[in-house]
This record gives C-alpha cells, sequence and structure tokens, in this order.
C-alpha cells in the first residue's frame, strides 16, 4: 500500500471520514524495500494454540474506520467472546509507534505487517512475531500453501517462518474514470496518446480537471512508470528493479521521456508536483472537479455507496455518489501492450511474541487470512483481493453505486489481478532504489534532469546496492 499520511485516529465524524477517504492509499502505502533485516526480539520460534476467548488489542493503519471496525463484528459473530480492540495510526506514524509498542508486554497483540522494510515491513518487524505456520496447518492442512496465494505466503515469511497472514493483495496500473463525467461531456474514455489529449482538450474547456496525480507524493509516481514501462516493454521495469536489466535500457529511457510528456503536454495537471496524491488528489476526484485519477485496485472500495459518500464528504462534497469505472492505462507508446497489472501483499496480521493473549490474538488473524468468513468480508469490502484462493465478492450481497455499469468491470479486474504472477509491485524495489526512483521523477518531472541522465542516475544507484 506503501507512502505518506493517510490514515488518521478517529476523533470526530469529520476525522472518520477523513481516515475512510484516505484508507485506500494503505494498498499503495507499501513502497517496501528488501534490504532490511529482521529486528530481533528473543526467540519467536514459538506458535501459539488457537483460543475462544480473550481480549487483543490490533494495531494497524489500513483500510481504515469504519471497515476494520466491520471487520470485527464479522469475527464477533463466529467469536463472541473475543474482544478486539482496533487500534489505528497514520500510515506515515505507523513504524514509529510500532516499535516502542512492540517491546511492552501490553497493548499490542495483534499487529499489521507490510512486504519489505517499510509499514511495518516483515523484514524489519517479523522478528517481533510468532512462528503462525503450524496454527495454519492445524487450519488447512498440510497442504495449506497451496490453498493461499504465494504472493502474501513468500512476501511474510521471514528466515523460514511464517510471521504474519495476508490479508489480501493490491494491484495498480489502472485508471479510474468518473463516467458520470464521461457521459456528460460525450467524452470516450481514452486508450492511446491521442484520445487522452482530446478527452483533455473537452474537460478542460468545459472546467474539470482531466486527470489528477498527486505528483508531489512519489510512491505514487512509481505505480505510473511502472505502467508506462509496462507499455513499452512490458516486464523491464521489474527486470530492472532485480538488477537483471539495467536502468539505461532503452526501454526504460523511452518510458522516461513518456513521463516528462504528461506534464509537457498537459495531461498532468498544472501544479501536480506541488500536491499529494492523498488528500489532494484523491479529495480532486472524489469531489468531481477532476474526470480520471491514477490509482489501484483499493480504490474499488469506492464502489461502494456509503464508503463513497464517506470519502466525497471528506473531499467536501455534498452529492450524491457517482458511478466511477476502472480503465487500462492508455497506450500512450502506442505499442499495443496494454492491459498490465502489477502488485503485492498489502499487509498481513502478525501475532506479537511478548502478548499475554497470543491464543486469542492467533485465533483472529487465522480468521482475517485463511476463514472463507474472514476472507469474504475482505472480498465484500472491495478493498484487497483476497489471500485465500477462490474467494471472490458475493455479488448477491455487495451493493454498488450502479451495478449494471460497474459489476462487469470489477469481475473482469478482479480476474485480471488474481491471474497475476511474478508481477511484483514494490517487493523488488529496495528501499535505497524506492528514494532513487522518486527522486528521478521528480526531476525528470521539472525539467531539472533528461530520461538519460536520471536513467544513469539510477542505474548508479542500483549498482551501489551490491
Amino acid at each position: 500500500m506503501t507512502l505518506t499520511g493517510v490514515h488518521f485516529k478517529k476523533a470526530t465524524a469529520a476525522a472518520a471520514a477523513a481516515a475512510l477517504a484516505m484508507a485506500a492509499l494503505a494498498g499503495c502505502a507499501d513502497t517496501s524495500g528488501t534490504s532490511s533485516s529482521a529486528t530481533s526480539s528473543g526467540s519467536t520460534s514459538a506458535s501459539a494454540e488457537p483460543a475462544t476467548s480473550g481480549e487483543i488489542v490490533w494495531w494497524g493503519y489500513t483500510p481504515g474506520s469504519p471497515v476494520n471496525e466491520q471487520y470485527i463484528a464479522a469475527f464477533n459473530k463466529q467469536y463472541p467472546n473475543i474482544k478486539v480492540t482496533w487500534k489505528q495510526t497514520s500510515i506515515d506514524d505507523y513504524d514509529a509507534a510500532l516499535r516502542p509498542a512492540l517491546g511492552n508486554a501490553t497493548g499490542l497483540d495483534v499487529y499489521q505487517m507490510s512486504a519489505g522494510s517499510a509499514n511495518g515491513g516483515a523484514a524489519v518487524f517479523g522478528g517481533n512475531a510468532i512462528d503462525l505456520a503450524p496454527a495454519v496447518e492445524a487450519a488447512l492442512g498440510a497442504d495449506w500453501k497451496s490453498k493461499l496465494s504465494s504472493t502474501g505466503v513468500n512476501a511474510l515469511t521471514v528466515d523460514g517462518e511464517l510471521k504474519a497472514l495476508a490479508a489480501g493483495a493490491v494491484f495498480s496500473g489502472t485508471i479510474w474514470i468518473n463516467k458520470d463525467l464521461f457521459d456528460k461531456y460525450k467524452v470516450t474514455p481514452p486508450t492511446d496518446w491521442a484520445s487522452w489529449k482530446k478527452a483533455c482538450e473537452t474537460f478542460s474547456a468545459n472546467g474539470v480537471t482531466c486527470f489528477v496525480q498527486g505528483a508531489g507524493q512519489g510512491a505514487f509516481n512509481i505505480d505510473t512508470i511502472h505502467a508506462i514501462a509496462d507499455n513499452v516493454s512490458p516486464g523491464t521495469f521489474v527486470k530492472a528493479t532485480k538488477g537483471e536489466v539495467p536502468w539505461t535500457d532503452a526501454s526504460i529511457v523511452k518510458a522516461l521521456g513518456l513521463w516528462k510528456k504528461l506534464f509537457d503536454e498537459g495531461i498532468m495537471q498544472p501544479g501536480a508536483l506541488g500536491q499529494m496524491q492523498y488528500p489532494d488528489a484523491n479529495n480532486r476526484f472524489m469531489s468531481q472537479k477532476a474526470a480520471m485519477v491514477m490509482m489501484g485496485t483499493w480504490y474499488s472500495q469506492y464502489l461502494i455507496p456509503d464508503v463513497m459518500k464517506s470519502a466525497m464528504q471528506a473531499a467536501g462534497s455534498t452529492a450524491e455518489p457517482f458511478t466511477m469505472l476502472p480503465i487500462n492505462f492508455p497506450d500512450i507508446a502506442g505499442t499495443g501492450n496494454t492491459g498490465s497489472l502489477f502488485g503485492d501483499v498489502d499487509y498481513g496480521q502478525g501475532v506479537s511474541a511478548k502478548s499475554a493473549n497470543q491464543g486469542a490474538a492467533t485465533t483472529f488473524a487465522l480468521w482475517m487470512g485463511t476463514s472463507k468468513e474472514g476472507q469474504q468480508a475482505i472480498a465484500n469490502s472491495l478493498n484487497l483481493i483476497p489471500a485465500l484462493k477462490g474467494v471472490t465478492p458475493d455479488w448477491n450481497t455487495v451493493k454498488l453505486v450502479n451495478s449494471s455499469a460497474q459489476e462487469g468491470p470489477m469481475k473482469d479486474l478482479i480476474e485480471r489481478a488474481s491471474a497475476v504472477n511474478d508481477a511484483p509491485r514494490f517487493a523488488t524495489i529496495s528501499a535505497d532504489m524506492n528514494q532513487a526512483l522518486m527522486d528521478a521523477l521528480a526531476k525528470v518531472a521539472a525539467g531539472k534532469s533528461t530520461p538519460d541522465q536520471a536513467a544513469a542516475d539510477l542505474d548508479k544507484a542500483q549498482k551501489a546496492q551490491g
């Protein structure tokens, strides 16, 4: 999910709405790298037997209130004697708050972890958690790995131990459009450079921002350059993050040039580099002042009327929910390579090795990550692609803003995302390369570096890692 300042503590109704509106960033919040080592808090190889009663405190940053409380309510239908208290912090503050909390024996029992090194990353905080593999095997059988998404299992396994159970994954590569605005101004969703330019000209003439992105929030820029690079040459971007292809590869340089073109030719909104994806770009889209925004599957939750209503209110809009749809990133390279999706596990639940309530905490982690009921609740929230194979949203239960227009595209998106294999979003980007990418993209966009210079800088940063 990783990224900055997304979730806020619930203090007032307005604050709760704001937290909900920004909950989507959790998926994106995973700007984690793979270079950090696990923090040790002593032996954590022991596992815990699930319990049916107790009180636990669940720490995390996503997806935010009231969705997490809805998960707890669903959990309590099966486990009424386990009281769960949700402790939410902003994504920016999560790691700093988590470190001292994990050192205490009270106040934290189960906590969210992501892949890599940031946002409660398993590479850093896995050493503070028990091994959940024995409990998972008891719940799902010896073949449990075949029943769960390998993306989540692999990302949350540290030194051979399963330190957290994935709730699900998020994927990027999509643009979300306001179908109502497209219909109102008779604009066709863009599929290439020419149609994107034409769409922007029409929206601009009618006082509507065509496309909005908070280019001042670097992780989202990485999503966009990844989508562009896959449009130029599918898979090359991921190979570059692995060191298998130099960043000076011609396709990467071309992608950086197309990134700059978005700014030069008015696809990006004026002042994009001074704006954040959350709250700026998100609020502009949710208030229907912009027709398109670059977001991933985590944005699907806003197809649900009450969730979208809260997000719109947080953006200052009193209008009724609108129809939004996901579309493929336009073929701006003219290659015909479209529909690329790339993603990682969003977060998983780990059980603190110092918790005095490990049994109840293990029950909760198992319910969230391995049970049909827990994974169905997650699927129905449309926030994540579930970790338990075969679980999809119950479309007879899930109410959408405009089912006739949205259900088909959402089914297609979920099916395509579920089939993605070996196309990570941030999991192969180290913390150092994450920063180098954000810096390079900002410099290119601002005209302070050419695509060739930026590619050379990225290649130097990659080689510096050894």
